[in-house]
């Protein structure tokens, strides 16, 4: 079975390209505009992994890797930067990133980090965790 992917970038065309492409080759996906957006997400559905942007309003990148280690630590996380500086590849790498890919990028290198990542994806948590949870609670 393969992964479930949660992708986040504020620019819709990043967002909706990484989403095509991974639906292309039968990834279930969602889209985030904002690490806000994503952490809501994440609370609600289960994830494997998460692809993110660096620099996106509101929460950038580095504090939404943070806080996915800090509640969701058996997600994989795929930071893309359009901005590869080293010092910011250490830190997400220290904060937890799984891997990092450079914008631009080739639809081929993403489903390559992407099934690297997936390797490392562990077995779902005894008990289901937030994927049992819905909001509404009814019909």
């Amino acid at each position: 079975m393969s992964a479930r992917i949660l992708v986040v970038d504020d620019e819709a065309y990043i967002r909706d390209l990484v989403r095509d492409t991974l639906r292309a080759r039968r990834y279930e996906t969602a889209t985030a505009a904002n690490g806000v957006e994503a952490l809501d997400l994440l609370a609600r559905e289960k994830f494997d992994i998460v692809v993110t942007d660096v620099v996106m309003p509101g929460m950038a990148g580095l504090e939404l890797v943070k806080a996915i280690r800090k509640s969701h630590p058996h997600i994989r996380v795929i930071v893309l930067t359009g901005y590869p500086r080293n010092a910011d590849i250490g830190d997400f790498l220290l904060q937890g990133a799984d891997d990092l890919l450079s914008k631009p990028f080739r639809a081929n290198d993403l489903l390559e980090v992407i099934r690297k990542v997936e390797e490392k994806v562990p077995p779902p948590p005894a008990g289901g965790g937030a994927a049992e949870a819905r909001p509404g609670g009814g019909a």
